[in-house]
């Protein structure tokens, strides 16, 4: 059972969550409110074009990924939203 468990999770991490990298796109235009979900659902059911769609491609493995960009997607949601109405957000690091 463990091993199952290990090898999932590995699976899993080399696919890369769909979240990360459409906010790590910012491509202006994209889906923004669950962008990783809707990215992962488009690859699911054999879109095309993602790069020109969502500004990523898609994990190799969109099935497994799915219920973590949901997951993350769900816990962005407010944020996605603001940003989706054009709220902006001026945040720096640091103290």
């Amino acid at each position: 059972m463990n091993k199952l468990v290990v090898i999932a999770l590995g699976l899993l991490l080399t696919t890369g969550c769909s979240t990360v990298r459409t906010l790590d796109a910012n491509q202006p235009g994209a889906p923004v409110v669950y962008a990783g979900t809707r990215l992962d659902l488009y690859a699911i059911e054999g879109g095309c074009c993602e790069k020109d769609r969502f500004g990523t491609e898609a994990p190799k493995y969109p099935m497994l990924d799915l219920p973590g960009s949901a997951l993350l997607d769900t816990l962005l949601l407010p944020l996605s939203i603001l940003t989706a109405l054009g709220v902006g957000f001026q945040a720096t690091g640091g103290m």
